[in-house]
């Protein structure tokens, strides 16, 4: 092969240790979250595949445009690649159960004024999540036709958050919803999919945030209620704590926080009460300022 076409032909591109470890660094920076050696094969490839998109040539080229204002754009892309989203309706139930049944009830007792009732729920994945508490506060709360309901779902992954606006999912993400639910707020399509009605879809306003920024969170306040199920186990101690302090400002006084299964708020931080109900342990506000 001659010296001219051994000049045309592309190098692929190689992670090497260093540029993990560098790569990491950054994300771990602007996210919140850790990778570390075990997820090495998920990081390269698809660093591999944004390096290639983007255009540029090498990881360090790569790595400085992530790093200029130019690459903003870039980093967007790059975090939709890296998050995991996989999620599923009615996911945890007995949560949901012990809303309706113990925390709303133990809210509206207390609440003193008309305003609605304000939930936060972060990550919203591709929908399922918020859809599912809505579905359950219209089937199983009977305050649900006194008060007026706020729902707002967040999410660091654009791509998700346009998915969740258009509400179609496969029969794998539905399994768990009750057979009169799917025909009560789903329309199945010619290609098999499940398309959740216009009323709920315009029920959620779907918003883009970054949970470990305070320039970004900080507009999220007096909330009543806030889902945050299966985030904090992709975070490190000290994103954690600043999580739950984020969460603790965004929460009225006496305003509970639902955690995933396997999520301790009592070994991340002492800003919680935790209330132990029937259904489900969640973690509380105080209502008095500690």
């Amino acid at each position: 092969m001659s010296e001219g076409l051994l000049d045309m032909v592309v190098k692929p591109v190689v992670i090497t240790d260093y540029d993990f470890v560098k790569f990491k660094e950054l994300f771990y920076k602007k996210t919140g979250i850790k990778f570390d050696v075990s997820k090495r094969y998920f990081v390269d490839k698809r660093l591999v595949e944004r390096i290639e998109a983007s255009g540029c040539s090498s990881f360090r080229e790569y790595y400085n445009l992530l790093r200029s204002p130019e690459g903003m754009k870039e980093f967007q892309e790059l975090i939709n690649v890296m998050t995991v989203n996989e999620s599923y309706f009615f996911r945890e139930e007995y949560q949901f159960k012990c809303l309706v049944k113990s925390a709303l009830p133990e809210i509206v007792s207390r609440k003193k004024d008309t305003k609605p009732i304000r939930f936060w729920i972060i990550p919203s994945a591709a929908g399922e999540e918020p859809y599912s508490i809505a579905i359950y506060l219209l089937e199983k709360w009977d305050g649900i036709d006194k008060w007026d309901v706020e729902l707002i779902s967040s999410d660091i992954d654009t791509k998700v958050l346009d998915q969740a606006k258009r509400g179609l999912y496969s029969k794998r993400a539905v399994q768990y919803v009750p057979e009169k639910y799917l025909r009560k707020y789903f329309t199945r399509t010619a290609d098999g999919y499940y398309q959740i009605c216009d009323d709920l879809r315009q029920s959620i306003r779907f918003t883009r945030v970054n949970l470990c920024d305070p320039n970004e969170t900080r507009s999220y306040r007096d909330f009543d209620i806030i889902f945050c199920r299966n985030l904090l186990i992709y975070f490190d101690d000290v994103s954690r704590r600043l999580a739950a302090e984020t969460f603790y400002d965004a929460l009225k006084p006496g305003g509970f926080i639902f955690l995933g299964h396997s999520e301790s708020m009592s070994r991340i931080s002492s800003l919680y009460r935790i209330r132990k109900f029937s259904e489900a342990i969640i973690y509380q506000k105080p209502l008095e300022e500690l």
